[in-house]
């Protein structure tokens, strides 16, 4: 029985196009600025992005950890969605890090409301710390793939600028979120301070993300990567993978968004099991009756279905559809669930 991998969009593989593109890449020494090709990747997102400049760095998490770094000072806090990514999945980096604090917010599936964040600026005192960052997630992985509507996030911005903070804009899947939409990626990125776009979940690449926004911040951000242990040599032949994911890999993300509304609609079908929010992109939650999380990963296992529980409660289970999954899989996926929830 082959294993069909639903446990995230991390898992991709490079395809044989990208390797060939890696192999081929020119390269230098990064560290000095004369790796050619990603030079040309930073120039590309930044102007995908309509910032002045960018950065490649190893992670999503390196990425938001630099963002935050650059735009905070100890004592700070960063005001964010409860379920945000730098809150949950970077192993406690912000206090670690830069010694400053989240003030988190109950969002809608993640997303947060202009008049919620409003409120919840500190007041300047000494007793306070100090409301510095106004941290989104684009598309929210928590939220189950939710789209932050460009409105909101303009709205937000326009909080965020009139009461004295910048805004990051965590972009993990925000070519997602842009296909999904039909928004280009700079006006989802338009009012946030700093932006970052991730290449290796549903794009294929196999590893990195960029960091974009004013070039002052972004040679900022390059300092504090260099602290971090995350200036890279030679990194063109990863750098050449993102060229090719942006080339190759953005429209059909089209066809994971859709793969994964037929992966909820088969499992809609199973008794007891319910869709847990609207699927818009490629991240399924839902929950079986009676059944715990932890539980039926490995019972989904057994039967050759890769998926994670999604951690924020006991019972809900996270499928994420990618390149490496097909129409078929997903539905042979939900029937070997099927069977295995009945027997």
């Amino acid at each position: 029985m082959t294993p069909i991998d639903l446990r995230s969009d991390t898992v991709t593989k490079p395809s044989s196009g990208m390797r060939e593109a890696m192999a081929r890449a020119e390269v230098g020494d990064d560290v000095y600025g004369e790796d050619p090709t990603v030079n040309r990747l930073q120039e590309r997102v930044a102007e995908l992005l309509g910032k002045e400049a960018a950065l490649f760095v190893a992670s999503g998490t390196m990425a938001n950890q630099l963002a935050l770094g650059v735009l905070t000072r100890p004592g700070d806090e960063v005001i964010c969605d409860e379920g945000a990514h730098p809150v949950n999945f970077e192993g406690g980096a912000m206090p670690a890090l830069w010694g400053i604090q989240p003030r988190t917010l109950r969002g809608d599936r993640g997303m947060l409301e202009p008049a919620q964040v409003e409120a919840a600026v500190r007041p300047e005192s000494e007793h306070f710390p100090r409301s510095r960052v106004l941290e989104i997630e684009n598309t929210h992985n928590r939220g189950g793939g939710a789209v932050y509507p460009v409105e909101r996030v303009r709205a937000l911005a326009e909080v965020a600028r009139r009461r004295g903070l910048s805004m990051y804009l965590d972009g993990a899947r925000l070519m997602n979120a842009s296909v999904a939409s039909g928004v280009a990626p700079r006006e989802l990125a338009a009012g946030a301070t700093l932006a970052s776009l991730c290449l290796s979940k549903g794009l294929g690449a196999p590893v990195g993300s960029l960091l974009a926004g004013p070039r002052d911040l972004v040679r900022e951000a390059r300092r504090l990567r260099k602290r971090l242990g995350g200036a890279m040599r030679q990194a063109g032949v990863l750098a050449a993978a993102g060229l090719y994911a942006l080339d190759h890999n953005v429209a059909r993300l089209a066809e994971d968004h859709e793969n994964a509304r037929a992966l909820a609609t088969a499992l809609a079908g199973v008794a007891g099991c319910a869709v847990s929010h609207p699927v818009e992109t490629n991240i399924v939650l839902v929950t079986f009756a009676g059944q715990g999380a932890v539980g039926l990963a490995g019972r989904f296992r057994e039967v050759g279905v890769l998926c994670n529980p999604e951690g924020s409660r006991p019972d809900v289970v996270r499928f994420v559809t990618h390149l490496d999954v097909s129409r078929e899989d997903v539905l042979e996926a939900a029937g070997r669930m099927a069977r295995a929830v009945a027997a």
